[in-house]
């Protein structure tokens, strides 16, 4: 007899604890933060593949008599801080870490947006067919930069709305998923803007 009541409160008992934790956003807070990870993943993918154009960005422009050297360091020192911050998933949960790559990576966006505007006062370079690619894959990463950047946003805005909300905030704070940190909206529309491909100049 005592057995048997054992028995039922331990099932009942169990019963209860999955359909809290069902009912608390346990889950939802599992399957939002592997989003959140596998987008910052696809970022992070996106401006290495911008990155490791830059050198041959930099070497077509060099081969230009007279380029503009001002420009072509900013880019090349821009590049190597980029390169030099150790970045990993718990950035995603370091407000200041994340502000620090954010803005490391929309200064090398900076300097190769001003990179390619400047191009367009050499016209053998816009001319070199080896150069014209590369400004064409530039521009095709940009784009996908700012692809993976929306979904890394939209992925960072619905975990952070449960981690606010009623109840499920409650969890939050029980089991300590703070909310995360997102790309600013200051000068996104600048920020997200491919460089500018236009070979029809003069």
């Amino acid at each position: 007899m005592v057995t048997r009541f054992i028995r039922t409160f331990i099932t009942s008992l169990v019963a209860l604890m999955a359909l809290g934790l069902t009912g608390c956003g346990y889950n939802d807070f599992q399957r939002l933060d592997e989003q959140t990870k596998s987008a910052w993943a696809e970022v992070l993918n996106q401006y290495q593949r911008r990155s490791d154009l830059i050198p041959n960005i930099v070497a077509s422009v060099k081969g230009e008599a007279n380029f503009e050297q001002t420009t072509l360091t900013q880019v090349i020192e821009a590049r190597s801080k980029a390169t030099a911050m150790q970045v990993s998933p718990e950035t995603l949960n370091n407000p200041e870490a994340f502000k620090k790559f954010q803005d490391v990576q929309n200064q090398l966006g900076g300097a190769l947006s001003r990179l390619m505007a400047v191009t367009e006062n050499y016209p053998n370079l816009k001319a070199n067919a080896a150069f014209h690619d590369l400004r064409v894959e530039l521009e095709g990463t940009e784009n996908r930069i700012t692809i993976a950047r929306n979904n890394f946003i939209q992925a960072v805005q619905s975990y952070n709305v449960l981690a606010r909300s009623f109840p499920t905030n409650l969890t939050a704070m029980v089991m300590s998923y703070s909310v995360k940190p997102s790309f600013t909206v200051a000068n996104e529309a600048e920020i997200s803007k491919a460089p500018a491909v236009n070979f029809d100049k003069k």
